[in-house]
């Protein structure tokens, strides 16, 4: 199985890579928004899946240059995409984001509105609605999937459960307070992750599926759980509004593969990769 891939140095992708020894690997450690280079690179490799995982993800790093994040997420997929149908069965996988949601009390389809709840998901819905339209006469196969909250041991401490342990570990002070953390989300292990990619990219699976764990968790009854194991009383101030964004996963379970970790296990993984006693 030869499999190339971009974005094989950030989390996800090393984690790929670690975990799949029987796959070879063709690592793209170029420039996606150079057109002219990232196409002469797809057109002189052999593979027969292209997994694209590379994108700019952090809120305040888009938000700082949005501009660059649009050439990297959006223009880079792009080159990818035009690149790929000038080749002949290849399989292509486009790691998307729950981003590309609003907000539901109801568990979300893929068939769900689409109106993101950040730029990064309106760069990666542009994304996906570019790749729908061109695979569509392609012989080609495209896959998305909508990936859900997710932690590891090597994310930036700007994200979310990263950062819960930072604030937490910082503090000398038994009491703490959280803001705006009343919101609801659904995270699935980097190991379900990463099977769900390989499954799908097994039996070459086309459309979009999400790719998380179904189940709802409250971000106060997350902090809860880590604040009881540091010994850390946790004080709520309110917010303004409240999100959900909780999957429907019917869809993939539908096809054979369902979640194996949850939000308890996930924690543990993280400390003891960490050496949190």
């Amino acid at each position: 199985m030869i499999c190339a891939i971009t974005g094989s140095s950030g989390v996800l992708g090393s984690y790929i890579i670690k975990n799949n020894p029987d796959v070879k690997f063709l690592r793209y450690l170029g420039d996606i928004t150079n057109k002219k280079e990232i196409k002469n690179w797809i057109l002189k490799k052999k593979f027969d899946y292209f997994l694209h995982l590379a994108a700019i993800v952090p809120t305040s790093e888009i938000k700082n240059n949005y501009l660059r994040a649009k050439k990297v997420n959006y223009y880079g997929t792009k080159n990818i995409v035009d690149a790929l149908l000038l080749k002949r069965n290849v399989w292509f996988f486009f790691a998307s984001s729950s981003h590309v949601y609003s907000s539901s009390k109801k568990r979300l389809k893929e068939t769900s509105i689409k109106k993101s709840i950040s730029s990064y998901g309106k760069l990666k819905y542009f994304s996906e609605k570019y790749i729908l339209n061109k695979f569509k006469n392609s012989e080609n196969k495209y896959c998305i999937g909508r990936i859900f909250s997710f932690t590891d041991q090597n994310q930036k401490k700007s994200f979310l459960i990263p950062s819960i342990y930072q604030k937490i570990l910082m503090s000398k002070k038994k009491k703490m307070i959280f803001y705006n953390t009343n919101h609801n989300r659904d995270f699935i292990s980097i190991n379900d992750i990463n099977n769900s990619i390989f499954f799908l990219l097994k039996n070459k699976s086309k459309g979009i599926y999400n790719i998380a764990s179904g189940k709802k968790i409250n971000l106060q009854y997350l902090i809860k759980k880590i604040c009881k194991k540091f010994n850390k009383i946790p004080k709520f101030l309110a917010n303004k509004s409240s999100t959900t964004l909780i999957a429907n996963i019917s869809k993939i379970k539908k096809i054979g593969w369902s979640p194996k970790d949850d939000i308890v296990k996930i924690l543990k993984d993280y400390e003891l990769s960490k050496n949190f006693k």
